[in-house]
Parts: C-alpha cells; sequence; structure tokens
C-alpha cells in the first residue's frame, strides 16, 4: 500500500471548516469512513477479554494500522461508556491520535437534547478545550431542528461539522422520519432542508452532513442535494455495497461518506489484513462513483 498524503493534525482545525476538510482529506484519502466499533463479540474474535485492556488494545491496533491512510475514523462511543471513565480515557487517547496521524474523527454520540443540556453535548465533541474535541458529531434531530441550535453554531464557530440523523437504516426509524407533517412533507425531508439551508453558499462542500442508509434502496423522492456530505453506514455486514451507492444516492453520490465497520474490523488484529480491507472497500467505492 502506498502512503496515504498527511492531513492536517488538530494543531489545524480552524483553519478550514469542516466540509473544506473532508472534501480533501475524502480527494486525498478515498471517500471511506471506518467505524471503531468494539463490540463484545469483535472483541473476542480477535482473541481479546471484555474489558478496559481488551478494549484499549483494539482501538490502539485500529488506530495505528489505518490513522496514516483512511481519511475518517468514527468511534461509536456507547462502546466505549460501558466501560465507564476508564472507557472514556481509552476513547480520548484515541481521538487525539487519529487525529495526530491526519484522520478526521466523526463522534458517533448521536446526541440530541434542548437547551443548556444541548450546549453541554456540544461543547464535550465540538469545543477544542474538550478531551473529546472531534471534527464532527452526529446528531438526533427529533426534539426539533431547532434544538442542535447550540451545536450549530458551536460548530460553526470552532470549525467543526455536525451530522444529523435523517433518513436511517434501521426499519424502527421510518415510523418518524418518513412520517408526515401538516404541510404534507416528511420529517427526513424537513431535516435535509433545514441543512441545505446551513450550507448555503459554502465552497467545496458545507459541515452539516445528514445521516443516509447505504440500504435504503432508491431515495428518488428526497432531495439529498444538501451541498453537504451524506454518511451512508450500511457497507459491507448490513448488506450493502458499494455498486449500490449510486442508486441511493443518484446526483448526490459524489457527496457521500461511505461508512464501513465490521466489514474492515472482523479481519484483525492482523494489521496488513486490515490494512487490505481498507484498501479493498476504497477502491470499490471509488470505482463505484466514477
Amino acid at each position: 500500500m502506498t502512503d496515504a498524503p498527511r492531513l492536517p493534525g488538530p494543531q489545524d482545525s480552524s483553519t478550514a471548516p469542516f466540509g473544506a476538510r473532508l472534501r480533501r482529506a475524502m480527494d486525498a484519502r478515498g471517500p471511506l469512513c471506518v467505524g471503531i466499533d468494539p463490540h463484545a463479540s469483535l472483541l473476542a474474535d480477535w482473541g481479546l477479554n471484555d474489558d478496559v485492556a481488551g478494549l484499549a488494545r483494539f482501538t490502539r491496533t485500529v488506530v495505528e494500522a489505518l490513522g496514516d491512510s483512511v481519511a475518517v475514523f468514527k468511534p461509536q462511543s456507547a462502546f466505549f461508556e460501558r466501560f465507564g471513565s476508564r472507557g472514556l480515557a481509552v476513547l480520548e487517547t484515541a481521538v487525539a491520535e487519529a487525529r495526530e496521524r491526519g484522520a478526521l474523527v466523526v463522534m458517533d454520540a448521536k446526541r440530541g437534547d434542548i437547551g443548556s443540556t444541548m450546549a453541554a453535548y456540544a461543547a464535550t465533541y465540538l469545543d477544542p478545550a474538550s478531551p473529546l474535541f472531534s471534527d464532527a458529531v452526529t446528531v438526533s434531530p427529533f426534539l426539533g431542528y431547532g434544538s442542535l441550535r447550540p451545536a450549530v453554531d458551536l460548530a460553526r464557530e470552532n470549525g467543526c461539522g455536525l451530522f444529523t440523523l435523517a433518513l436511517t437504516s434501521n426499519p424502527e426509524g421510518q415510523e418518524v422520519q418518513r412520517a408526515l407533517r401538516v404541510d404534507g412533507s416528511t420529517v427526513a425531508a424537513t431535516m435535509l432542508g433545514h441543512l441545505a439551508a446551513e450550507n448555503a453558499g459554502a465552497e467545496p462542500l458545507g459541515s452539516f452532513g445528514a445521516v443516509v442508509g447505504a440500504t435504503l434502496g432508491d431515495l428518488s423522492s428526497f432531495d439529498l442535494s444538501i451541498n453537504g456530505p451524506l454518511l451512508a453506514p450500511g457497507i459491507g455486514a448490513q448488506g450493502a455495497t458499494p455498486a449500490d451507492l449510486p442508486g441511493v444516492f443518484g446526483d448526490a453520490v459524489h457527496n457521500v461518506l461511505p461508512s464501513v465497520s465490521r466489514g474492515v474490523l472482523r479481519h484483525g488484529p492482523d494489521t496488513s489484513a486490515l490494512r487490505a480491507a481498507v484498501d479493498r472497500f476504497t477502491g470499490e467505492v471509488r470505482t463505484a462513483l466514477a
């Protein structure tokens, strides 16, 4: 595998908005996000104990193997939180080391609340003084898009990004996301409209993205042209393939950031196998988007 271009580390995070940094990372390293999801079963598959030591070994291996080549890491906060403060310490270290290696970090926390509570969540992930400071964070808008305003404002202030849940791949999500409002529009379409407004005029890419499942099939009834990134989980273990992306995302496909977790992680702890899996997925995505 050839050495990937090194991208700006955390000290450079304020030099450009997240959307611009993400576009540069995707162009340089390939449009792929690798989830860091240390399930208990995955730790066992790696021959590790389901404890903090196993968590730390797993996470360090992934970051060291892929941090110099993958564009984006997406650690799932819940799998670290379940170990309490010691698990969060592992997560803090992983975030810092991933960013030092030039990878962007999207914290998969799916936070959503109102007022001062939302402001505290925002500060946890989007304030440079926080030990969990990340390039972006996933958020839930289903207390109303306006409830996300503290996160939107802090992200804009600090050059960070948000990925807002819009059309998720879990079947249960449809009862909320595809519900009709009084004006006849769906909740998901309303969220996409808010994001498009946040990204208006941004070049080369806005910083306010949507989470849209790669497993959902034809989404031509939704306007995905939000001028922002579309985080697309579902590639690999959930059944979607890179070849499915054009059919799902249509004209917005070039703003898609496909996310793979188990499809890559199951190849560990062999670092060369992890790198080979990333190379394979990245090549398939590039071919699909060409």
